[in-house]
């Protein structure tokens, strides 16, 4: 992409009326290009079309217009969830006109060094941990990206000497060409989002953009547990900060004494013996450095131990002294929606943890919370047998509520793992009653003692325009029990 000055004075195309698109639109304004605005909704159901028109930008709702893309167009500023497929991307790219995600656009912009994360689960939770823990330690961070705010507003504000923090999503680093991120992050990678990359191997190229750019003076954390991630970092040309809970590293953040590798038939007891667990850094010179205990972390879990060794190892890149990390280490609390504990009710435990997207997310949090449980699963269909869910299935739960369109997929997976407590919840009123009708299904399974857990292990679209929505919807009925 060329330095955001030469786009002054030229036709600027962008694609989707959501917060990133009208952060996009209002930059190039600003610049002084010729911003075009389309989004396939009608005006009605776009409400942020007003407050650009008021600005002198042109906004077209209700589709696409076959002239929308032509040859005098020197950039298009696709939102990250538009399928390649669209018209007018097809259009652009017959026409060899750029096409770039807003990411692209803040990395131009942004004064400040960048760290990005990335990966298919723990994002939020991480980048939101790094903050907490950059700011703990002086670093003026701002968070930004997929879990919020758009990257280039948040770009625009960056001081010099701050640090730009952004979780970013396969959607968004597909359409990056020259962002370079100071450190960047890889989490883990599992199978997801097929229905938008279409392969596997899109899926984790797309991914893998994240650390293209980087040089030698970079850092690239990633997980050396994570096949896959390891395997990528073969290509790394960044210096290496490794993290892991399985492992000892000669340089990197772990946890000592390890966990057992799944399926290693070995209990996380038995393998740390009567020896407590620590977070460990070594910077590769001999020296070593305690950080904190596990067991201490604001929120608990394998997986979080995991995002917290991302965050350390984010930190201490960025200049962090290892001293200052322990309070925000402790007193994180996790954000909502992450397993998120909503109350008890009725003797009942109740948890939240809608961003479960995913069948891998869910079986980190069916594995986070003790027995016996009561599920609540279900959403949008994108293709997964859900297999992977079976042995978490047969070992942790004690009944299943499903709902959504994967209702009938994810039932044959629970019967097949022996459960016999499974409750198909079939579409009633709108959305939210259905889901009502499915915690109230959950509550009548389960007895004192028991913990009701909504981890969809599917996107929320079929019925909810976010998993911000499902699940504010579910802490609401749980409430009125």
């Amino acid at each position: 992409m060329r330095p955001l000055e030469d786009y002054r004075g030229r036709r600027v195309v962008v694609l989707g009326l959501a917060r990133s698109g009208v952060a996009a639109a209002k930059l190039f304004h600003k610049i002084g290009s010729e911003v075009v605005v389309n989004d396939r909704k009608p005006r009605e159901q776009s409400p942020e079309a007003e407050e650009l028109e008021a600005l002198g930008i042109s906004v077209i709702c209700g589709g696409h217009p076959a002239d929308l893309v032509s040859k005098d167009v020197a950039l298009l500023v696709k939102n990250p969830g538009i399928p390649y497929s669209a018209d007018p991307l097809v259009r652009a790219a017959e026409l060899g006109v750029e096409i770039v995600t807003e990411v692209e656009v803040a990395g131009r912009l942004s004064r400040a060094p960048i760290i990005g994360i990335t990966g298919s689960n723990g994002k939020t939770t991480t980048t939101t941990w790094t903050g907490e823990l950059l700011a703990a330690a002086g670093l003026s961070p701002i968070v930004a990206g997929n879990i919020g705010r758009p990257l280039s507003d948040a770009a625009e504000e960056i001081e010099p000497n701050g640090w730009l923090v952004a979780e970013l999503s396969s959607f968004q680093l597909k359409g990056t060409a020259d962002f370079k991120p100071r450190i960047a992050c890889l989490l883990n990678l599992a199978e997801t989002h097929l229905d938008y990359h279409g392969t596997m191997d899109d899926y984790v190229a797309s991914k893998a953009k994240l650390f293209a750019n980087q040089t030698e003076e970079d850092t690239a954390v990633y997980n050396a547990d994570d096949p896959i991630c390891a395997q990528l970092s073969e290509t790394f040309r960044a210096a290496k900060l490794p993290f892991s809970l399985a492992s000892r590293l000669e340089k990197g953040v772990f946890v000592s004494p390890a966990y057992p590798l799944p399926g290693s038939g070995e209990s996380e007891n038995e393998a740390a013996s009567s020896a407590e667990r620590w977070i460990v850094y070594r910077p590769g010179d001999g020296s070593e450095r305690r950080i904190v205990q596990v067991e201490r972390l604001g929120i608990p879990g394998r997986h979080n131990a995991a995002n917290a060794l991302a965050a350390i190892a984010i930190a201490l890149a960025a200049g962090a002294q290892p001293e200052r990390l322990k309070e925000p280490l402790e007193s994180f609390r996790g954000v909502e929606h992450r397993l998120e504990f909503v109350g008890t009710f009725g003797g009942v435990k109740y948890y939240n943890d809608s961003k479960a997207t995913n069948p891998t997310a869910t079986t980190m949090s069916v594995s986070s919370l003790p027995a016996p449980l009561i599920l609540i699963a279900g959403g949008l269909d994108r293709g997964s047998d859900y297999m992977e869910l079976l042995p978490f299935f047969r070992d942790r739960l004690q009944g299943i509520v499903l709902l959504g369109e994967t209702r009938e997929k994810i039932r044959k997976v629970a019967e097949a793992a022996g459960l016999t407590a499974v409750k198909v919840v079939e579409p009633v009123g709108d959305a939210a009653d259905t889901l009502r009708l499915a915690v109230k299904e959950a509550a009548a399974m389960a007895s004192p003692g028991d913990t009701v857990l909504l981890s969809p292990a599917c996107a929320s679209w079929d019925m909810f325009p976010s998993y911000e929505v499902r699940g504010r919807i579910f802490k609401e009925s749980a409430h009125t029990l």
